[in-house]
């Protein structure tokens, strides 16, 4: 199937991927005056009175806002990617989800608009802004809204990529404290998958970008800076084909064919290697296999091993809004890569199967019920 010419064939038939379908009867004189005036005064005001009744008397418990900056195509051309984020939310994770495309790069801008209609959900999922406009647009939203903000391209990311690093060392039988790990790619995914790592254990590991490996004293942006101080404690420099010598693990959120068969066979026997550029990945994963690589994973669906958002963020975001969180912290990450790499069986566990397929019915359940453990035990919960 050429899938561009039959998803524009379809999309022209869709026109609009979601709708607005009302949860309430309105067919007489009483149904409207219940659903709306005059007695829809009353729940108001007593949300005036409490504001956590803004989650018990409104729909805000379970929806949240996908927001899209606006990159180089612009916020309506942008909008059948983000329509479709929404559908995978209420696919995947039963949250209703709307689509906000904002004509904006302004740091400033983006903040203001986002938390101007932030009491109208329960939680806000960021979308496609770019590193380093999204650690700051992140960081100031969580500093003043008090529903979970989560940057997709960031941490949805790290928390499937932690779950498949954490069965792929399985299969290899080598420990995470102990596993050398190189990133190729130093942008938001790169830098959030990176933090990701050494919260899951991870403790040798090299950032690199196009420039080389990242070190102290480098001209980078803040982002960067800081993962220089919190990695590579050699203080190692060079290029990527260096870094990858001797490496147990690489991942790459990058780009296309850069990493070579070479590259590959230079790495520790056993090497993990997860080259995520999509749609075409810095190895091909037939070559990285011929090469030597005991494990392969891509973001690519026509490969075993695919390593794919969907089977982080619905669930997520359903056990954040489930107990009402106030934010989306590492301890609740964490968990959810935990409960994805735990739902393959170790019976099950091969080279070719480290993590649950994406339609696999188990996923959203079990990681919204670790997120809704994690959020209780860290104080962000509210019920």
């Amino acid at each position: 199937m050429n899938y561009a010419e039959e998803s524009l064939r379809l999309h022209g038939e869709w026109q609009g991927k979601i709708e607005v379908v009302s949860r309430v009867p309105v067919r007489n004189k009483e149904d409207l005056s219940l659903a709306y005036t005059p007695g829809v005064a009353q729940p108001c005001l007593e949300i005036q009175k409490d504001y956590d009744k803004s989650f018990t008397l409104t729909r805000r418990h379970n929806m949240v806002t996908a927001v899209l900056g606006l990159g180089d195509i612009g916020p309506e051309a942008g909008m059948p990617v983000m329509e479709g984020k929404c559908a995978l939310f209420k696919a995947f994770g039963g949250v209703d989800a709307f689509p906000i495309c904002i004509r904006s790069k302004d740091v400033d801008e983006i903040v203001r608009t986002v938390y101007l209609i932030s009491g109208s959900f329960g939680g806000i999922n960021l979308e496609d802004i770019a590193a380093p406009r999204c650690f700051e647009i992140e960081r100031r939203l969580k500093e003043i809204c008090d529903i979970p903000v989560f940057h997709d391209d960031q941490h949805g990311t790290a928390v499937v990529v932690g779950a498949a690093l954490i069965n792929a060392l399985r299969v290899v039988k080598k420990d995470i404290g102990e596993a050398k790990v190189v990133i190729n790619g130093a942008g938001s995914a790169g830098i959030a998958i990176g933090k990701h790592l050494l919260n899951l254990g991870v403790k040798h590991l090299k950032m690199v970008d196009r420039f080389g490996v990242l070190c102290e004293g480098e001209q980078m942006n803040p982002a960067q800076e800081e993962m220089a101080r919190i990695t590579n404690p050699e203080k190692f420099s060079g290029k990527l084909s260096d870094a990858m010598k001797g490496a147990d693990v690489f991942i790459g959120v990058s780009a296309p064919h850069i990493v070579s068969k070479e590259m590959v066979q230079s790495m520790a026997p056993g090497a993990i290697v997860f080259p995520m550029a999509n749609p075409t990945p810095e190895i091909e994963p037939d070559d990285a296999l011929a090469a030597g690589a005991a494990v392969v994973g891509t973001g690519r669906s026509d490969h075993p091993n695919q390593i794919n958002n969907v089977m982080c963020f619905p669930g997520l975001f359903r056990g954040a809004l489930d107990v009402r969180a106030r934010d989306i912290n590492e301890a609740m990450k964490q968990a959810a890569s935990h409960a994805l790499a735990d739902l393959v069986a170790p019976e099950e566990l091969n080279a070719q199967y480290i993590l649950p397929l994406a339609f696999d019915k188990r996923i959203g359940p079990a990681v919204a019920e670790a997120v809704k453990k994690a959020a209780r035990a860290s104080g962000v919960a509210r019920i």
